[in-house]
């Protein structure tokens, strides 16, 4: 792959993260309504953001989570016309190396994730969310117990 600091693979590799947490095994497509499939069956959407970009910087990124509603894919109709929440659950994914010689994007110990019921980002009311808003609203966890988080979120999802 490219540079893993690069925002598109910088999601793939966010993806993947979850997966390996949950123990998911299905690759969904890009263009899927939602990100990663849990054994359990809880949909996640995942987002991922960094302060380390693959470009110059004179400072960091500010963490933002964009991309909150999408909308659905369907090969026969294309498109829908309506953006929607389409996951049970959101993972909101921070590459938290802030020094390019420390950045290793395999290090779990360099991710922290929070993790919010579809209900809470909806009641947001925002297409995008920064990193302290999220923070707000639940609390960080790491790669060991993100697939238990997620567990909970979508039972107070559910509930």
């Amino acid at each position: 792959m490219r540079d893993l600091r690069s925002n598109t693979v910088r999601g793939f590799l966010a993806e993947w993260l979850v997966m390996r947490a949950v123990g998911a095994t299905e690759v969904l497509p890009d263009w899927h309504a939602f990100d990663v499939l849990t054994p359990g069956g809880v949909k996640v959407e995942v987002k991922s953001s960094a302060y380390l970009q693959s470009w110059s910087q004179e400072r960091h990124s500010r963490i933002v989570f964009s991309g909150l509603m999408a909308r659905t894919w369907d090969p026969a109709t294309a498109f829908a016309g309506e953006r929607t929440f389409n996951s049970d659950v959101y993972v909101f994914c921070v590459q938290t190396a802030q020094e390019h010689e420390d950045y290793d994007p395999l290090d779990v110990g360099q991710w922290d994730f929070y993790v919010l019921p579809a209900a809470t980002v909806k009641g947001i009311g925002q297409r995008s969310v920064g990193l302290a808003r999220v923070q707000r609203e639940t609390v960080r966890v790491g790669f060991h117990a993100l697939a238990q988080a997620i567990d909970q979120a979508a039972q107070r999802q559910n509930s």
